[in-house]
């Protein structure tokens, strides 16, 4: 008895629900509820209606069923528009119901609302600009330099299969290895933004160096190096282009296509040579300003060496270095950019004012035949972007204007160098020191604050400058091997930066009498190959056509070479008898 009575309240919640999901229910919740519906009334009278079926919010749970009536209502041509949190750009407009019965739907929508969390966090365009460049150096030189062992990489590849609406892949392992996304993500960075992307890339801490180049060099031959510089590098940067539009990829990937897995290590091993230069060169301006600014503040000796400071400060590298993803960085690395422009503006305005009132110094000299190579070190060292130009490129909505763009960039610094260096050499003459801010009175107090603030800055960018040389040089050690599931392979990553800061430290330490012949001799070595020889060498042999083409080719590949056999011997030189 019991069991018929069980039988016959299923066979009643059965027919309740059929008579939910009826479709003929849809048509008469719209008849009668057009105001809810949002649809056109029909012509079936009251009385038909009830005839065949009765009104779906008398039955049990009815009124809960009046949204789903709205959604299959709004789907068939109704004007109301669905919210715009749902909208999926590209797509073609679906109900809430479709959508999530699409594979990965709920997924999908879950993305998308964290997407807009995302996005509310960077809310001004100076902190989402900032942060986009930061992230140019995960991809420095186009290598994908992203922490294997980081999970952003991996939301940010199912974000882009989820949002591309691609159904493929629903059964990919939850543990494959990890898809980068760098190298295929579309960009959208307008040509505004592409401008000041480059200005930043280009303007750093060797700008500071200028000053003292000029005078190693004399204020004519200065000027004509860093003219001459200026055009060979927008020629090698044109030849490096070319070569990336035949076969794509970074320049890693370029030199592989062309010159094989040799060529690429030698490549990637230039790079990072010249990372880990600036990183040293870093240091050792960090540790002489400050050491300047105790002397200023305190009056006397300062109570700290050049090597305390320069330890004090891997003390503060060391744990910035553990940093795996680089956008944690944007913090340290935009109050770095903010007081580099603060120290550039003083020294302008001091220099302007100080030769309109006293003239140019007595010192000056157009030419310096004794230490004029240090200059062509350190103007290269200056100009050493070409790291940033291919992420840059592959950035950009319109990359196809990227060239003309770039050219104007290289003008502007090349103004901006140039006027740094000469107004501050016309300024102090021979009296320029290397650490340019140290020439400007002492017992200012606003100078002291400058001096004090332009170390943190040249600081706070050691680390984004390591973070391209220290995940080279990991990836090549321990593969794509990671630590987040391996605790032991983390401590050795972990141990492996710390030795690699410690040793730039010791570098820095035996570099620290002559910053501006190490900086010579960084640019020298490092910088030209990868700016001049490199690409010339790329487009010779994976592009050149024509007699006049390969041997303009050779011309510059020669040109390089000679540059920096004679230029890296004469610096050495010079410091050894120094």
């Amino acid at each position: 008895m019991s069991t018929e009575r069980d039988e016959q309240e299923e066979e009643r919640r059965a027919e309740i629900v059929s008579r939910h999901i009826d479709p003929a229910y849809t048509a008469h919740f719209d008849d009668h509820h057009p105001e809810d519906s949002g649809t056109n009334p029909t012509h079936t009278s009251d009385e038909e209606a009830r005839e065949q079926h009765e009104s779906s919010l008398k039955l049990q749970g009815g009124d809960v069923h009046r949204d789903i009536y709205k959604i299959s209502a709004r789907g068939s041509g109704s004007p109301m528009q669905r919210a715009q949190t749902f909208s999926h750009p590209g797509r073609p407009s679906t109900t809430h119901a479709t959508e999530h019965r699409e594979p990965g739907g709920f997924r999908r929508q879950y993305v998308q609302q964290q997407l807009m969390k995302r996005s509310k966090s960077f809310t001004t365009p100076i902190t989402s600009n900032f942060v986009h460049f930061l992230d140019l150096y995960g991809s420095f030189a186009g290598e994908d330099l992203a922490e294997s062992e980081d999970d952003t990489a991996v939301e940010s590849d199912e974000e882009e299969r989820l949002l591309s609406g691609d159904g493929e892949g629903e059964g990919r392992p939850l543990l494959g290895r990890r898809k980068s996304t760098r190298a295929s993500k579309p960009g959208d960075a307008s040509l505004t933004r592409t401008f000041f992307l480059l200005i930043k890339s280009f303007i750093g801490t060797g700008v500071l160096f200028l000053p003292k180049a000029f005078k190693n060099g004399g204020l004519a031959f200065s000027l004509v190096t860093l003219v001459m510089i200026s055009l060979i590098s927008c020629l090698a940067f044109h030849l490096l282009l070319k070569c990336r539009a035949k076969y794509g990829g970074g320049y890693g990937d370029i030199a592989e296509a062309i010159g094989g897995k040799r060529m690429r290590s030698i490549t990637l091993a230039s790079i990072t040579l010249s990372q880990l230069g600036f990183v040293c060169a870093g240091i050792i301006f960090t540790a002489e300003n400050l050491y300047s600014f105790l002397e200023a503040v305190i009056k006397g000796a300062s109570p700290l060496s050049i090597t305390a400071l320069i330890g004090i400060q891997l003390i503060v590298l060391v744990p910035l270095a553990f940093i795996r993803d680089i956008s944690k960085l944007g913090g340290a690395a935009l109050l770095a950019d903010v007081f580099i422009l603060l120290g550039l503006g003083y020294i302008y305005s001091y220099d302007i004012s100080t030769l309109a009132t006293e003239g140019m110094s007595d010192t000056v000299k157009m030419f310096n035949p004794r230490d004029f190579t240090l200059t062509i070190g350190s103007a290269i060292f200056t100009f050493e972007g070409i790291g940033l130009i291919l992420p840059i490129q592959s950035s950009m909505k319109e990359p196809q204007k990227f060239e003309s763009l770039l050219y104007t960039v290289m003008l502007i610094i090349t103004v901006i160098f140039a006027s740094v260096g000469a107004l501050s050499y016309a300024t102090f003459g021979d009296k320029t020191t290397v650490e340019i801010i140290s020439n400007f009175p002492q017992d200012s107090k606003l100078v002291n604050a400058v001096q004090f603030l332009y170390s943190l800055a040249v600081l706070a960018g050691d680390p984004v400058q390591l973070f391209p040389a220290m995940r080279i040089l990991e990836g090549s050690i321990f593969g794509h091997r990671s630590g987040k599931q391996n605790v032991k392979t983390k401590w050795k990553k972990n141990a492996f930066r710390t030795l690699l800061v410690c040793g730039c430290g010791l570098i820095s330490i035996l570099g620290a009498t002559n910053l501006d012949k190490f900086v010579a001799l960084i640019g020298s070595f490092a910088c030209v190959p990868l700016v001049y020889i490199y690409p010339a060498y790329l487009h010779w042999k994976g592009i050149a056509e024509g007699r006049w083409v390969r041997a303009g080719d050779v011309l510059l590949m020669g040109v390089g070479l000679v540059a920096m056999v004679y230029t890296t011997a004469v610096t050495l030189s010079r410091w050894s008898s120094s």
